[in-house]
């Protein structure tokens, strides 16, 4: 175990039982803490066990983005967890209507506070619509990553691609949840 003491607290403290899977967080008001280690709280922190929220009637790719497919049209964002790990998004890029993209192609810049991150299309087809919300206040991607949140529309050129992305369960297993 280690301790972690955020600056300036004052309050109780959290012990956090080493028999947890490391991949578990726990959220409190200092921010989000790997599993195994003691924080010292402030009084009043907030304190809940946080798996990343994925629902289940999403795909997913390996690199963190999204799909929510309704008929030939794909809507894309960034996970849940993944805009926990960059924490405060600051910045985000997309691309122009009408660009022709390929599963797996760089085709938008997520910027944060912490880092910046490319974003990888997880399928093929021509972006018919930008979501210019996010552009204009970017911390959308991180209080509503499945509504608000969602960076641009495909017209998919083949539903091959939405075939080959990962269904709930096997997302929530690769970011380490139950």
């Amino acid at each position: 175990m280690r301790e972690i003491r955020p600056y300036g607290s004052e309050g109780g403290v959290a012990l956090i039982p080493s028999s947890l899977p490391l991949s578990k967080k726990l959220r409190c008001a200092r921010g989000t803490f790997p599993a195994e280690i003691r924080i010292d709280l402030p009084d009043k922190a907030c304190v809940s066990w946080d798996m990343s929220n994925v629902p289940p009637d999403l795909k997913y790719a390996r690199s963190h983005e999204w799909v929510r497919v309704e008929g030939a049209v794909a809507t894309v964002g960034i996970t849940d967890h993944a805009q926990a790990e960059l924490t405060d998004i600051v910045f985000v890029e997309l691309p122009s209507p009408g660009r022709q993209l390929s599963a797996g192609e760089n085709c938008a810049v997520v910027e944060s506070v912490k880092t910046a991150s490319d974003l990888y299309s997880p399928v093929g087809g021509e972006v018919i619509e930008v979501n210019q919300a996010v552009v204009e206040d970017p911390s959308l991607v991180n209080t509503d990553p499945f509504d608000k949140g969602w960076f641009f529309k495909v017209r998919l050129s083949s539903m091959v691609d939405v075939d080959t992305l990962l269904d709930a369960a096997a997302y929530r297993k690769q970011i380490g949840g139950a």
